[in-house]
């Protein structure tokens, strides 16, 4: 027993030499470690005032899928606004529904792109909680049509009773709108949930009869779909209370040439868009990040309806309401700001009804100088003394 007690000992004690060693080599790393603490003080503070200016103009924009509008809308957010003081982040989404929850609950999330039917589903899951009711938009963006691929041998929707039709992952803006507009037309089809890639070439084996997604047109995917002369869009009518829910729309030739006949448009439904946000509380760092990317889209529109943007943008209107929703104050306050400035002057005013009253037509160069000369002649009676009329 004493023998292996020495034995322990004599492998676990180190000698003096190592001992001395073990010091040396602590020393060493000691002195490394304050000269390498005593460089790094500077370097770190301003890494911190960096990441400091840099978070407090991200904001995270969450879209789509990679085939999808909503993803080039965001990459289109990104182009355009990006400067020292804003940065957008854009996300891939997996759909409206879950785009709505994750502007809700989910940390990076400032801002959403979302189907204006999404919230329903939010009702119907009853999530109604606190989170639902700060719910906001910024404005309406445009409509996205409904895209039903089918088999050439199917003319009617009607026929896709009992067939399988694909409408996308569970939770994303496709399968909520193709549940809807099934609904409200009576038919039932077998519904499969597959991703959008997987559902054409599911399409193409005859694994499935149509598949359906919701986009704005043009679908870089659809267009690109190779038909083989064996598919077609197919129609959707605008009838009971599919009216009260979409808006009419149009395929032709042009936007998918392999899908849609030259001579003959597709008709079909469309649903409106909109960019979401949460009502973070007024002077919070959350509300002021979506004040300034508020502040700079609504001030550089026009650049988004240049060449190389995406044509959804032409369809957008600022200014429009939407029936069930209510505009963060931001927003409102922008366009009531713009509103106020483009109202035209009371001077403004006072010179048109003088020109139309008399019938005078004259070149921009000659009305901007004959509203001086109205403005110096109105000066000059503004100044003049009032004559006074003595009366006995």
């Amino acid at each position: 027993m004493a023998g292996r007690v020495k034995g322990f000992l004599s492998r676990r004690v180190p000698s003096a030499r190592q001992v001395m060693r073990i010091a040396v080599f602590a020393a060493g790393l000691l002195s490394g470690m304050v000269y390498a603490s005593a460089q790094t003080p500077a370097p770190l503070q301003g890494q911190s005032t960096s990441a400091s200016r840099a978070n407090k103009g991200t904001l995270g924009v969450i879209s789509g899928g990679a085939d999808g509008t909503y993803i080039r809308i965001a990459a289109d957010l990104a182009n355009v606004l990006d400067n020292n003081d804003l940065r957008i982040l854009p996300m891939i989404g997996r759909g409206s529904l879950q785009n709505l929850k994750d502007i809700m609950f989910l940390r990076g999330v400032d801002i959403g792109i979302v189907q204006m039917d999404a919230r329903e589903q939010l009702q119907a899951e009853n999530l109604q909680d606190d989170a639902v009711q700060r719910l906001r938009f910024i404005t309406r963006l445009y409509n996205e049509e409904v895209h039903i691929i089918a088999s050439n041998d199917i003319t009617d929707i009607r026929q896709l009773e009992g067939k399988k039709v694909n409408i996308d992952k569970v939770g994303s803006g496709t399968n909520l709108t193709a549940q809807l507009i099934f609904n409200k037309l009576g038919i039932k089809p077998e519904l499969t949930t597959f991703d959008q890639a997987s559902s054409y070439a599911k399409l193409k084996s005859g694994e499935i009869q149509a598949a359906l997604y919701v986009a704005g047109r043009p679908v870089r995917a659809i267009a690109e779909f190779q038909t083989d002369g064996r598919f077609h869009l197919l129609s959707i009518p605008f009838e009971g209370e599919i009216a009260e829910s979409y808006f009419p729309a149009r395929f032709e030739n042009k936007d998918y040439p392999q899908l849609v006949a030259s001579d003959k448009p597709v008709e079909t439904l469309a649903v409106g868009s909109l960019l979401v946000v949460y009502n973070w509380p007024e002077n919070s760092d959350r509300y002021n990040r979506v004040k300034r990317f508020v502040d700079a889209f609504f001030s550089r529109f026009d650049e988004f309806l240049q060449p190389g943007r995406h044509p959804k943008w032409k369809e957008v209107n600022l200014a429009a309401t939407v029936p069930g929703w209510e505009r963060i104050r931001a927003a409102q306050d922008w366009l009531d700001r713009a509103a106020t400035a483009s109202k035209p002057s009371a001077e403004v005013q006072s010179f048109e009804s003088f020109m139309q009253s008399r019938g005078i037509t004259v070149s921009p160069e000659q009305r901007e100088a004959l509203f001086r000369d109205f403005l110096a002649w109105r000066n000059d009676r503004q100044r003049a003394p009032r004559r006074v009329t003595r009366q006995d």
